[in-house]
């Protein structure tokens, strides 16, 4: 889940909705996975431009000091993730969201067969920020291969460059559909999302719609009038059934997230062998 708008307590986003991502750690729907309790993380924006983590390998709904710190917590702008590791170590250092300078990043799905195609996907990364990787995911490799081709200049090329770089590496090892992946990457000020899978069957991800849009679906909710005109939030899972409210990303698209304004656009990988 991330989450844009006026500055809210941690607890309002991550607890109080029907199907927080609390719930969904034990109770997801909409995947192929049920229980999500391979350690959990979130990130938040505050006063500096580098954004604050928090992270820990118990599953989100045990985590006693998670629910202690998010009613001490304002922002306006969080990343929140529940992992079910796709067969790396279930360590803190795994754990979304993934952080590097004033970018968060996180992601859900995995690259297949990583064992087989980890080496040279790590070969391709900037010997400068190699150094700065701390786990053994495939999702911080595929965050540090975005960085490495611009993500901090160019998110939608970067991350086309990355994925390309996947795909090719990854058939050229026979891997049938190297990649499966809904991806969202923030600066502190815009949200870039994509969905894209080689297969063409990607996980759920979702956009809130315009709050005065949905007030208007809905003027019996209280809730909706605590939430600013601009709050948009970006969901694997609607966080309540509320028809009108959540409108999904199409599969190949990414989009871009900022106060006022939205755009989803095609998204196609770019080769790196430029075929």
């Amino acid at each position: 889940m991330a989450y844009l708008g006026e500055s809210v307590p941690v607890e309002e986003l991550v607890f109080r909705p029907v199907h927080s991502i609390i719930d969904q750690s034990l109770h997801a729907k909409l995947t192929g996975v049920t229980t999500n309790g391979d350690g959990f993380g979130i990130g938040w924006y505050g006063e500096r431009a580098e954004p604050w983590l928090y992270k820990g390998t118990h599953p989100a709904w045990n985590d006693e000091n998670l629910r202690e710190i998010a009613g001490h917590i304002r922002t306006p702008l969080l990343f929140a993730h529940v992992r079910a590791s796709s067969g790396t170590p279930v360590q803190r250092s795994n754990c979304h969201p993934f952080r590097n300078g004033r970018w968060l990043w996180m992601h859900n799905g995995s690259l297949a067969d990583f064992g087989v195609v980890r080496r040279d996907l790590m070969m391709a990364i900037d010997p400068a920020l190699f150094a700065q990787m701390t786990g053994t995911t495939d999702t911080e490799t595929l965050f540090f291969l975005a960085l490495t081709y611009g993500l901090t200049e160019d998110p939608p090329n970067a991350v086309a460059r990355a994925v390309g770089l996947v795909e090719d590496v990854g058939r050229r090892h026979g891997v049938k559909d190297p990649i499966h992946m809904t991806v969202a990457a923030s600066d502190g000020e815009s949200i870039w999302i994509f969905r894209y899978s080689s297969e063409k069957s990607t996980s759920s991800l979702f956009y809130s719609t315009e709050i005065k849009q949905v007030r208007a679906l809905y003027p019996e909710l209280a809730v909706l009038n605590e939430l600013d005109d601009d709050t948009r939030f970006i969901v694997s899972e609607p966080l309540r059934d509320l028809p009108g409210a959540w409108n999904e990303v199409p599969d190949s698209s990414w989009g871009v997230i900022r106060r006022g304004e939205q755009h989803i656009q095609p998204f196609a990988p770019i080769s790196s062998s430029g075929s």
